[in-house]
């Protein structure tokens, strides 16, 4: 079969679409606190359920909308972060790789 450049062209930006919507639609998965990873870092949706005790550098204030791992708009719901790639956390969340934003 002989491939025209039209049919390569159509399907280089099928794929790429393909790409782009799968990203989108992983992107929307929310990480849950039972995500090995997520336990391993102590990752809370809700900042305020930290326990204190275990995770001693924790303080009021910090959240993953303020996080410099935090790929989100601050103030936003939920955005992406650098640790669980494909993943959305909590903007009000906290883990203990919290770094603050610059």
């Amino acid at each position: 079969m002989k491939n025209s450049r039209r049919q390569f062209m159509i399907l280089s930006a099928a794929g790429a679409c393909t790409l782009a919507l799968n990203g989108t639609v992983q992107a929307q998965a929310m990480v849950a606190e039972t995500d090995p990873q997520a336990a391993a870092l102590g990752y809370k949706a809700d900042a305020s359920k930290v326990d204190k005790a275990k995770f001693a550098k924790y303080a009021a204030g910090q959240q993953c909308d303020n996080c410099a791992l935090y790929q989100g708009k601050a103030g936003s719901p939920a955005g992406g972060c650098s640790l669980f790639a494909g993943k959305q956390v909590a903007g009000k969340g906290w883990c203990s790789a919290y770094a603050k934003k610059a």
